[in-house]
């Protein structure tokens, strides 16, 4: 396949996991009291900053605080279309007050941040996708806020249903390559959203259960590189078939609480010129 793929330049957010622990179970990855490496994730963490800025992406910083273990998975704060900021109201209480050090940064940086009235976990369960929006709910987000985010943003939202606890939020079974290729675990959503995904996307890249297990998709794409984990073989064998440029980076100390690149990632969109 020509080399024809082209980055763009993205801007992203994300959390030095200086307080990072597995202090409850609210995923089935989750097993408290089982010892989590904080300098082994700190060092994952800043491998994983400095790929990016390598691949000419900016990359900004919240403060972490403590007695918030699972701040540092900045995509659950918030979705940011357009240069406007749908915040969050996370399903557990443990994660709530997460939310406040996000719009705070927020704000500082000039956002006004909606507040949703219903249960919605940012860009966990919220994935632009081009001329629409794909919206996850079964586990966490609600349908209730899938219409929020549509009157909102004013973008089509496309409700899928997850039906695998261990794919608990979208960004776990599937994300964005472009704005027209995605890639996603079928096993990982309801007969329904299956057949509506294969319609919108007949040329997605799919991935097996042994890779979506090893947070393959979990991963970040710029249009071009696909910061992707070490262990999903196959799925970058794929990508690279596409003519995408799979860039492993270890987050597996993350796993221990269900998270992976992706969910350490907020993407900022800006309205593009």
């Amino acid at each position: 396949m020509p080399d024809s793929r082209v980055p763009r330049r993205r801007r992203y957010l994300v959390c030095e996991p200086r307080h990072f622990a597995v202090q409850y179970a609210i995923n089935p990855w989750m097993r408290p009291g089982e010892p989590v490496d904080v300098i082994r994730a700190l060092d994952q963490w800043q491998k994983l900053v400095g790929t990016y800025r390598a691949h000419g992406h900016t990359v900004d910083t919240v403060k972490p605080v403590p007695g918030l273990p699972d701040m540092v998975f900045a995509a659950n704060a918030a979705v940011v279309v357009d240069g406007r900021v749908f915040g969050s109201l996370f399903h557990a209480p443990e994660r709530r007050p997460e939310s406040v050090p996000y719009e705070a940064w927020f704000k500082s940086e000039g956002y006004e941040v909606y507040h949703p009235e219903s249960v919605c976990e940012g860009e966990g369960d919220l994935v632009p996708a081009g001329r629409w929006i794909l919206a996850g709910t079964g586990f966490r987000t609600t349908r209730e806020a899938h219409r929020e985010v549509q009157e909102y943003f004013g973008v089509p939202v496309i409700s899928l249903t997850l039906v695998d606890p261990y794919f608990y939020h979208l960004d776990t079974a599937l994300f964005v390559l472009d704005d027209d290729t995605i890639a996603y675990y079928p096993g990982a959503f309801s007969p329904g959203s299956r057949e509506v995904l294969a319609r919108l996307y007949p040329d997605a890249v799919l991935a097996g259960r042994e890779d979506a297990m090893a947070f393959g998709l979990n991963s970040v794409s710029d249009g071009r590189h696909v910061f992707i984990s070490p262990g999903a073989t196959a799925l970058a064998g794929r990508l690279a078939d596409r003519g995408y440029v799979p860039v492993p980076v270890d987050l597996s100390e993350f796993h221990k609480a269900g998270g992976g690149i992706k969910c350490c990632t907020q993407e900022i969109r800006e309205i593009r010129s």
